[in-house]
């Protein structure tokens, strides 16, 4: 495996996506596809991340559903929040950039303290997510659960950072798997990686840009 395998690999993933998305936006489709995308791109996910063996073909389905997901969630979003999503892509590019550029400089490193503490947030945050998620049927925060309180801008800061920091991880798995010599096929699994880690940044600034637009 090489870093220009997993560019390739990682943008005909992304490729993928945005094709699906696009035609998900166009027309629209509704409640009902997103929760099929979302569940579908759930089911791959851990079906992918769990395989012994990488398998493209499920890999390249993930991608499909997400673009179903994302793309029928971003016309929701941008129908409330007109212009919010391109400042969520801009600003997903711009986190990656910045991550990749401190990680190539040296700034940001996978140690295992680094490792140890990123773990111990995003365990965490899933926490007050799920306690957000439960308080919001009893009417804490408006209906919004913490997020809807000044605490979900925090939160919501929150998930930005520790989703770009997971870039990192990535980043590092990809360098070693290159420095190791392991199979091109692996190349698939680093760009499903990097796809994860991208959708779940960009679904976290989409979140913080409404509620800093809800405002």
């Amino acid at each position: 495996m090489t870093i220009e395998d997993v560019v390739a690999r990682t943008s005909f993933l992304f490729a993928i996506l945005v094709a699906v998305g696009g035609a998900a936006w166009y027309f629209n489709m509704g409640m009902g596809v997103l929760i099929v995308g979302v569940i579908g791109g759930f089911i791959l996910a851990m079906v992918n991340t769990f395989s012994k063996t990488t398998r493209p073909g499920l890999i390249m389905a993930y991608a499909a559903f997400e673009g179903l997901a994302l793309g029928t969630l971003s016309h929701f979003y941008e129908t409330i929040y007109p212009g919010i999503v391109s400042q969520a892509v801009i600003g997903t590019l711009a986190a990656f950039a910045g991550v990749l550029f401190m990680y190539r400089s040296g700034r940001l490193r996978a140690t295992p303290k680094f490792t140890r503490v990123l773990m111990g947030a995003a365990l965490g945050y899933i926490v007050l997510g799920l306690v957000s998620f439960i308080s919001s049927f009893f009417g804490v925060g408006g209906g919004y659960g913490f997020y809807g309180t000044g605490i979900g801008l925090l939160l919501a800061l929150g998930g930005v950072v520790i989703a770009s920091l997971f870039l990192v991880l990535d980043f590092d798995q990809i360098e070693n798997a290159v420095r190791a010599g392991v199979p091109e096929s692996e190349s698939w699994r680093a760009g499903f990686g990097l796809m994860v880690t991208l959708v779940w940044l960009y679904l976290e600034i989409l979140r913080l840009l409404s509620i800093l637009r809800r405002d």
